[in-house]
């Protein structure tokens, strides 16, 4: 009884131990990341194996990095890692200048303070006051013909 009464009491100590560190990693705010960077190593591990990832197109390396900077603004951290480790994007950002020059978009002094997206949205949607015309969409020689990665054709 004396063993058995030793240990439950050093489980239940460890529990409380886990439980601890557990809640002041999650008030640090270092849980979460944690978990993403599990998860991404995970999805990282699996792609390794699955068929290789064709290269990364210029155009998906823009668009990557857009849908990186919006999450980074929005505090979206452990999705940005996941998207980093699944898309095979640099870890590093790209610089925002470098972005903006190839997309032929000009800043004003604000343009920095929000995510490149955003200004892009702002751009179509005050357009559309100006401009009744829609919008006309066409597919770019330049994307791959492959389909996204994920991404699977219903119509069979």
């Amino acid at each position: 009884r004396g063993l058995r009464s030793g240990l439950s009491t050093h489980i239940c100590s460890g529990w409380v131990t886990l439980n601890a560190l557990r809640e002041t990693l999650e008030a640090r705010g270092v849980l979460g990341q944690l978990k993403a960077r599990i998860r991404a190593e995970v999805f990282s591990t699996l792609d390794a194996e699955s068929t290789p990832r064709p290269p990364l197109s210029h155009e998906n390396l823009l668009i990557n990095e857009l849908i990186r900077e919006y999450l980074q603004f929005n505090k979206f951290q452990y999705t940005a890692l996941v998207l980093t480790a699944e898309s095979g994007q640099t870890e590093v950002p790209l610089d925002w200048e470098f972005v903006a020059n190839e997309l032929n978009v000009r800043e004003d002094s604000s343009a920095k303070e929000v995510a490149l997206l955003y200004g892009l949205l702002h751009h179509f949607l005050s357009s559309k006051e100006e401009h009744k015309a829609k919008l006309f969409l066409k597919c770019a020689a330049t994307v791959p013909s492959q389909e996204p990665h994920g991404h699977r054709n219903t119509e069979s």
